[in-house]
Parts: C-alpha cells; sequence; structure tokens
C-alpha cells in the first residue's frame, strides 16, 4: 500500500518567524497520524529555521524551486546542493513556474535529475488550463507532461519521485475536480502514463497527489479514490487548523 503524503505549498507567504510558529504549533498536533507523509514546503528563506524547528520531528520540509544546475552565474537561483541539509523535498514544474516564469518541460526534466541526483524527492507537477480542459485536451497534455519530465530517467529513479496532478483552473480557484475525475486523471492518465513507459510495477510504486483548491472539506472524499494517494495543498496549509484537520481525515481512510 502506497503511503499518502500531504505537502503544504506556502508560496509566497509567511516570514521566516511566522513559519517557526507554524511548524511548532502542528508539530504535536501532526505526531498522532504517523500513517501519512506530511511535508512543508516554504519559501528558500525560511528553509533554515523551519528544518532546526523540525529536527527530530518527522515533518518533512520541501523547497518550492530549484535550478538543475550545481553552481554559476544565475542570479536568484538556489542548487540542489544548497538546499541539501535543509530541505527533503523540492516542488518541481508548479505551473505558477510555468506561467509566470516560464519554464518548460525541458527544463523540469533537468530540474528533477538535478534533484535525485542530490537526494531531494522531486514533487512534480502537471496539469491542464481551463482552455485545454474544456477543448478535450486533458489527457493528451498530461501524459505527454509526464513524459516530458520522466525522459531518460530509470525506473530505478522514477520511483523516487511524487506526481502531483494539478489542474490550473482549479487552482487557487476554489473550484476543484470531482473526486471521480481527479481519480480518473490521477490513475488513468498519470499512472497509465507511468506504466507505459516503465511498467506496471513501477506504476504502482509511485505516489500521485491531487492539488487544486483541495481542503479540508473535500479531503476525506479525494482520498477515498484508489489512485490518489495524497494533496499538494495551497492556502489551506497556510492555516494549523485547516492542515491539522486534511492529515487527520486522510489518516481515517486508511
Amino acid at each position: 500500500m502506497r503511503k499518502p503524503i500531504l505537502a503544504g505549498n506556502w508560496k509566497m507567504n509567511k516570514t521566516p518567524a511566522e513559519a517557526v510558529e507554524f511548524v511548532r504549533a502542528i508539530r504535536p498536533l501532526i505526531a498522532k497520524y504517523p500513517q501519512v507523509e506530511t511535508v512543508v514546503c516554504v519559501p528558500f528563506v525560511s528553509l533554515p529555521a523551519v528544518a532546526d524547528a523540525l529536527a527530530g520531528v518527522k515533518v518533512g520540509v520541501g523547497a518550492q524551486n530549484m535550478h538543475w544546475a550545481a553552481s554559476g552565474a544565475y542570479t536568484g537561483e538556489v542548487s540542489a546542493a544548497m538546499l541539501k541539509g535543509l530541505a527533503d523535498y523540492v516542488i518541481i514544474g508548479h505551473s505558477e513556474r510555468r506561467q509566470y516564469f516560464g519554464e518548460t518541460d525541458e527544463g523540469v526534466n533537468k530540474k528533477i535529475k538535478a534533484a535525485l541526483a542530490s537526494g531531494l524527492v522531486p514533487i512534480l507537477c502537471v496539469g491542464e488550463d481551463l482552455a485545454q480542459n474544456e477543448a478535450g485536451l486533458t489527457e493528451s497534455w498530461v501524459s505527454a507532461q509526464v513524459r516530458a519530465a520522466f525522459a531518460d530517467i530509470t525506473a530505478e529513479q522514477a520511483c523516487g519521485v511524487v506526481i502531483a496532478y494539478e489542474p490550473i483552473w482549479a487552482i487557487g480557484t476554489g473550484k476543484t475536480a470531482t473526486s471521480e475525475v481527479a481519480n480518473r486523471i490521477c490513475g488513468l492518465v498519470v499512472r497509465g502514463t507511468v506504466a507505459e513507459i516503465y511498467g506496471e510495477e513501477v506504476a504502482q510504486q509511485i505516489r500521485i497527489q491531487y492539488g487544486g483548491s483541495a481542503n479540508e472539506k473535500n479531503i476525506a472524499e479525494l482520498m477515498a479514490m484508489p489512485d490518489i494517494d495524497g494533496a499538494l495543498i495551497g492556502g489551506a496549509s497556510l492555516k494549523v487548523e485547516s492542515f491539522v484537520e486534511m492529515v487527520r481525515a486522510t489518516a481515517e481512510q486508511l
């Protein structure tokens, strides 16, 4: 059975002091649910303080982005080597990075390779926008993103990647795909594409999250779906009560 993974993506929110206050508040509450893997993906400036506050606690720390190069003249960027010791996970290819900062499938693939080489767990984001969804292009678009992301990555390496299916039209809008639709895309399209690349055994090992306005009200229904192994959570991960409730509700599904 795949262990569910809930990852909070704080985006550009919380100062380092606020971040520490938050993780100190959730530590004893989340400790009650060891059967759920939990992660907080915080801004770069908060990584050292959050990593220190969570030392010895089974709550993972994640970065929200990284560069594929080991070092160099990339002003404002952070390498995988710089994240080691501060983060265990890194979000790669989030739709906001693709939309606002011009990230490409090729760049996403290079970042995944660099993350894996440094021992970080990539959380790969894939998903379609509203126009693609309404045009019936969801399956072909998402499948193509998965194929591009895993180019020249071995089956063994692929098992170390978490995939997050995030329909772009649902991120921060309050809209969400129905649990049945989300499960179909996660299973038939994302897991199905992985199976075509690597085989069914690998596909059954990889964890696939749903993202896009996942919150404490819909998490139980989403987590009851057989091909949804967790959630990449935006706004709901910024509040102690809602994030802990999502972890609790997920644990209840096991």
